[in-house]
């Protein structure tokens, strides 16, 4: 595997042995989904050559530790799509003492300290929630582009809930594989926006993600005094099995939630990114995700019974808000 081309899960001593042995003077930490890979694209037109990690929200942190304990080299660390953590603030700290510069783009909500925080600790610090990551990214790196103006333009589409351009919707669910990104951002660099492969790909997890949104409505349930919220076990696809719960049974918010306690949660309302900083999370108002700190107990409770203590208080935190 090319040391330009990490996965999330290259964490621990591999990333940094592969971080350690990098070639490229540019560092690219951002999110796995297709406003990351969007964003990827835009950072591999503007220098060519990237060191790129994708990362869920929830190895953020730990990932952001691993780069701060590797020597930087006065070389840029650039995040984006990635939203602010509590926690975050000594690993910027360690990274920039050891010789990274860093800039930080993303479009979450932030809190008015928090950027303030962040932006003593880095070199720059972007957070616009008008646009997507890859947007922002796209306005800064690449001002007057074409190319990039077109694929920020995809990328916002989707990522912003817009559902004007077919061309994201096809390529928001293809990223649902991790598998694909690394292609998909290939092709995002030549100004391709579909080929036969990314057809191939998106008819195949139209006929898997039906299967798979029936299955978590089998298994869901009902909740909460303020909303009414739907609790469902995640098997994949949480964008399109919330919106499909949501169509099925008239729900105001949606809660996925896999075996191993990461949540995925849309809502009406703008309140998904409020539950989810109570949880390890974070995203925007209507959708979000975060961690339950699930113990053996919770893990057997929700496999038997999809619920336990953590999905309780979520509901509770619901409806204080």
């Amino acid at each position: 595997m090319s040391p330009q081309n990490k996965r999330p899960e290259d964490t621990g001593g591999s990333l940094s042995a592969s971080l350690t042995q990098r070639t490229t003077g540019v560092v690219h930490l951002t999110h796995n989904d297709l406003d990351g890979v969007g964003a990827d694209a835009i950072h591999r037109l503007c220098y060519n050559s990237v060191f790129t990690i994708f990362s869920s929200v929830g190895k953020f942190k730990q990932i952001m530790g691993i780069i701060a304990n590797t020597p930087g080299k006065d070389d840029l660390l650039s995040i984006s799509d990635l939203g602010y953590q509590a926690g975050i603030i000594p690993c910027l700290e360690k990274a920039r003492k050891n010789g990274w510069r860093i800039e930080w783009r993303d479009h979450h909500r932030w809190l008015p300290d928090e950027q303030e925080s962040v932006s003593r600790v880095t070199d720059l610090l972007h957070v616009d929630t008008a646009t997507c990551g890859c947007g922002i990214c796209a306005r800064d790196l690449l001002p007057g582009d074409q190319k990039a103006a077109e694929i920020a333009g995809v990328v916002c589409d989707y990522d912003l809930w817009l559902h004007k351009d077919p061309r994201s919707a096809v390529l928001g669910q293809v990223l649902q594989r991790k598998k694909n990104r690394d292609y998909v951002r290939d092709c995002l660099v030549r100004g391709i926006f579909s080929d036969d492969v990314i057809q191939t790909e998106f008819r195949d997890i139209q006929r898997e993600m039906q299967g798979i949104m029936e299955k978590s409505k089998k298994k869901s349930y009902m909740a909460g005094k303020k909303y009414r919220i739907i609790f469902a076990p995640m098997y994949g696809y949480p964008s399109e099995t919330a919106h499909f719960l949501r169509d099925q049974i008239g729900s105001e918010i949606e809660v996925l939630i896999s075996k191993s306690g990461k949540f995925s949660i849309r809502s009406v309302p703008p309140v998904s990114h409020l539950i989810a900083r109570q949880f390890q999370g974070g995203g925007h108002p209507h959708a979000a995700g975060g961690t339950f700190d699930f113990n053996l107990l919770d893990k057997v409770s929700y496999l038997i019974l999809h619920r336990n203590r953590h999905v309780r208080k979520l509901a509770e935190v619901a409806d204080s808000l």
